[in-house]
Order: structure tokens, then sequence, then C-alpha cells
């Protein structure tokens, strides 16, 4: 907005008030096409007309130049005979899994035993608050205990395993027995010969038996 005055001899600043000359000046808006600008933009136009948000992205401009990556997160193990029921994308797969199964299902049954055998152990009371305590007294201790023995089992069987498997090339039952013969000896090795032999035959026969299983279903 610039100020315009009228200049004639009644209104001369020199020789009037400044109050006095600005009461007598009109104010106008300067015309657009005198002052060249023939249009102006506003924000919404300056964001998104001038710049589309699709060609921001970084292979908006590619076209069909882009590479597709082959991701084989899906793709499944190639070990002759490892094609089970339970499909497999290898040996990592296999230890995250049958870890966390093992862990929490040994997790479920020691709680469940806990369970029994807290609500059944004889109290000198008979007391609520005692039973519940006895109860929950028996679920940690069991439910702990087994739910880390099947982590610490599973952990070392399909380390065993996948290790069998790669130096022989193929999958099969008895690569599964011999990795559960290994893995029972270990687990029971500070506790004597026996006790360890006992473990082996044990465990071997569980991961035959578990082998068989996901082969046949």
């Amino acid at each position: 907005m610039a100020p315009k005055s009228e200049t004639n001899a009644q209104h001369d600043p020199s020789s009037s008030s400044p109050t006095d000359y600005l009461r007598s000046a009109t104010f106008s808006r300067p015309d657009s096409s005198s002052s060249g600008v023939d249009h102006v933009a506003t924000a919404s136009e300056l964001l998104m007309g001038a710049y589309d948000p699709a060609k921001l992205h970084p292979l908006a401009d590619l076209g069909d130049k882009l590479d597709y990556l082959l991701l084989e997160d899906d793709k499944t193990n190639d070990i002759p005979g490892s094609n089970t029921a339970i499909p497999s994308r290898g040996w990592t797969d296999d230890l995250n899994y049958g870890t966390g199964t093992s862990y929490l299902s040994g997790l479920a049954l020691g709680g469940a035993w806990g369970i029994r055998e807290g609500a059944t152990r004889p109290l000198a009371v008979s007391n609520t608050r005692l039973r519940i305590n006895s109860i929950l007294n028996a679920v940690t201790r069991r439910g702990t205990f087994i739910g880390n023995s099947a982590g610490v089992l599973a952990l070392i069987y399909n380390g065993v395993n996948s290790s069998i498997d790669s130096l022989r090339g193929k999958h099969d039952i008895f690569g599964s027995m011999g990795a559960g013969g290994i893995t029972g000896a270990l687990y029971k090795s500070t506790a004597g010969v026996k006790p360890a032999l006992a473990a082996a035959t044990f465990m071997s026969a569980v991961a035959g038996i578990w082998s068989y299983v996901k082969k046949n279903v």
C-alpha cells in the first residue's frame, strides 16, 4: 500500500502539520498489470502443484529400469530328505523355532505339574492363602526347571542335527537319532557314565520317533 497525496496548494506538506497531511492523503492498491506480476502463487499451489509427491520417491524416475530383488525368505531347505510335514528354511529356522517351542511347551507342562503338586500337597493348616502359595511355589519350581531343560535340549539337538545333516549332505531318521543320542549324552555328561548313556538312549528314541512322525504324517 503506497500513499498518494493530493498535490494542491491547500495541502502542502511544508506548510501544514504532519497530522493534517496524513488526513488529506489517499491510499490506493497498485495495479497488478502495471507492476508486472500476473499471478501470486499460494502456499498450496507451491507445495502441491509444482512438486508432485509421487516424484519425490527415489524410485519414481526409474520406470522399466528397476531390477526387482529376488527375496528367498520363504525358500525351504534344499537338503535331500528335509521336505517333511513341518517345512524348514534352514538350520537357523530350526534352531529358533525348535528352541522356542520346546521351552514354551516345557513351561506349560511344568506349570501343569506344579498346579497338581501344589493342589494335592498336604498342609498343616487348611487355609486358602497357604494353598495358593503352595501352588505358586510348585508352578515356579517345576515350570522353570522343565522349560529351561527342554529349551537347552532343543538348542543342543538342533545345532548337532544341522551339523550332521550338513556333513552327510542329507536329512534322515538316522541323523536325527544320532543327534538325539549326542544331545542326551552331553546333557547328562556331568552326572556320570550310566546317566549319560540312559539320557542318550532316551533322546535317541525320542528323536527317531519325532523324525518318523514328521516324515510320514
